[in-house]
């Protein structure tokens, strides 16, 4: 058997190098802080060569609890990780070029290499940062660290810290999974077993980018019911005619069980209605369906008896309008006048 890469794995590589182009360019990580105060949220979102979000914001906080503030400058990973990835994007290149079996299994160590420290790396950054506390700081709690979890959600005196991938990050996911797939299909042929068709592979392939990118998505999310609570009311969802939904800028997604609560929590954002992306509404006729809220028509009538008796029904869809606007003898009313 050849030790030359198939055609396929050299397609392969040259659409993860084309990826890991995109890490540079995009936020790879996040760190998302919530509390009482701040309704809307911090972001932090670390690039390969800045830290950036609401970095002067949260470097204020910092110094009433002790932690250093967060200057691009400080960290050394932002001088090199940049020609790390370019490195690596210009070796894929040249493995591709090559089609040699190990310089592509070489390859592919390289970035688990990259991965792995890179997770170590942070780690221990969060741990500095969240442990080693100026002792004159105007707030002090005995025993207390500010460490954020490496992934996942921590709760942090009154700030929620949650930390997750971000679209450069999941890029870089969906480059392991296509390397692994790869690497699958040269010790297939290396074994002289089935190779896999490349239209399985391409398929394969574009279900990694899809997956990558759906992290990403500030679209709306189906109501849960039975685990999902009102973000203004604190109501458990219970009615399935009535609902909104509204995403902000920095891709956080609220729910609410009643226009009354939509409006409300509106009110109640610092920045108003500036950092809001979109707001979706939930069919009147039950169907579980959510659309764009000024793409949808409306009725208000108290005979809806909405959850919080707001009495707005939404309809994604013209025909329903007409049939429970006679049931429930209510008047049409605009986006605009309801939104204004």
């Amino acid at each position: 058997m050849t030790n030359k890469l198939s055609g396929t794995t050299r397609a392969l590589t040259l659409i993860a190098s084309i990826a890991m182009a995109a890490v540079l360019f995009q936020p790879i990580w996040r760190i998302e802080l919530t509390a009482p105060q701040y309704p809307e949220g911090l972001v932090l979102q670390i690039y390969a060569d800045r830290i950036g979000g609401d970095v002067d914001v949260v470097n204020g906080l910092n110094h009433y609890i002790g932690m250093r503030t967060l200057h691009t400058r400080d960290f050394v990973e932002f001088a090199v990780l940049p020609y790390i990835i370019g490195g690596f994007l210009v070796l894929g290149i040249l493995v591709a070029l090559f089609k040699r079996r190990i310089l592509y299994y070489g390859w592919s160590a390289l970035f688990l290499l990259i991965a792995f420290t890179s997770m170590i790396d942070f780690y221990r950054w969060e741990y500095n940062y969240g442990h080693n506390l100026d002792e004159g700081a105007p707030i002090k709690v005995p025993g207390m660290a500010y460490q954020p979890p490496l992934i996942g959600y921590k709760q942090l005196l009154n700030f929620g810290a949650w930390s997750a991938p971000d679209i450069g990050g999941w890029i870089f996911i969906g480059v392991g999974g296509i390397l692994m797939i790869g690497a699958v299909i040269e010790i297939r042929r290396r074994r002289h077993t089935v190779v896999v068709p490349p239209k399985t592979v391409l398929a394969a392939t574009l279900v990694l980018v899809t997956l990558s990118f759906s992290g990403c998505s500030n679209g709306p999310a189906p109501i849960q019911y039975g685990q999902d609570a009102c973000d203004f009311c604190k109501m458990g969802f219970s009615d399935r005619r009535f609902g909104f939904e509204l995403s902000t800028v920095k891709g956080k997604l609220y729910k609410f069980d009643d226009f009354h609560c939509l409006k409300g929590f509106i009110k109640s954002l610092p920045t108003g209605k500036k950092d809001i992306a979109a707001i979706y509404c939930l069919d009147f006729p039950g169907n579980g369906r959510l659309g764009r809220a000024e793409d949808s028509y409306y009725l208000q009538s108290p005979g809806f008896h909405s959850p919080m008796d707001g009495d707005i029904a939404a309809f994604l869809h013209r025909d329903s309008v007409e049939k429970y606007q006679k049931q429930f003898q209510a008047k049409s009313i605009t986006w605009q006048e309801l939104y204004q």
